[in-house]
């Protein structure tokens, strides 16, 4: 089963799991927490909080009216790319890329094909400018962001073939992959543009709870 829960229904569960008694984890990484059941480890509750939901031991004495969470969202794919930077639930600043870096007849990215047929025609060579020259254009921006604003968390959707080349930009990243404030999101992307952008950013907002099906009273009572 797997349901999307407000922002305060995600704190009022918080408040009744650790008021039960209940075992749970919480991984700062994928900002998620796992309550463990008395049936496997396959069949745990898993609760995906909002983005700008604080770290979890600030949330006893919490008051969204006094903590602001600002945080960046990165969605890349072959050629096209799309950032924010968000205060809690507003959007202060995006911006969109796009490169060709895409083999029209195969629709393989540069990248994909160098690791099977090289690089030795001009169309490879402009392919391959383009893909630098793409990755130092968003490298850049983020390190305005980084200078510009507080970054609590850094979302990021990216596939492995094209994160070296976002960490080994010659226009250098400002955050690490091991940064404690870096997790994936959690959700398959589509092109990336500003109405994806919008649309990640409205479901990370959301907390999100999954579970096997015979813990449905177990899941009611968290969430009564």
């Amino acid at each position: 089963m797997d349901q999307l829960i407000s922002p305060e229904e995600t704190y009022n569960l918080i408040r009744r799991l650790k008021a039960s008694g209940l075992p749970w984890d919480y991984d700062p990484e994928k900002h998620r927490i796992t309550i463990e059941t008395d049936i496997n480890s396959e069949e745990n509750i898993k609760v995906r909080l909002p983005v700008n939901l604080p770290h979890i031991d600030k949330l006893d004495n919490w008051d969204d009216s006094e903590e602001s969470i600002g945080y960046i969202l990165i969605l890349i794919q072959a050629g096209k790319a799309a950032l924010g930077y968000f205060d809690d639930d507003i959007m202060l600043d995006h911006k969109v890329f796009k490169s060709y870096m895409v083999r029209k007849k195969q629709g393989k990215s540069q990248v994909k094909y160098l690791k099977s047929k090289g690089k030795s025609r001009a169309g490879s060579r402009v392919r391959l400018a383009n893909t630098v020259h793409f990755f130092e254009s968003i490298n850049e921006r983020l390190q305005e962001y980084f200078e510009d604003y507080e970054i609590n968390r850094i979302g990021l959707s990216c596939s492995k073939t094209l994160l070296p080349y976002l960490f080994s930009s010659k226009v250098s990243c400002p955050f690490d992959k091991k940064d404690e404030r870096l997790f994936k999101i959690p959700k398959h992307i589509h092109t990336p543009g500003y109405d994806i952008l919008v649309d990640t950013q409205e479901w990370l907002l959301q907390g999100e709870i999954k579970y096997p099906k015979e813990l449905q009273s177990r899941v009611d009572l968290l969430l009564r």
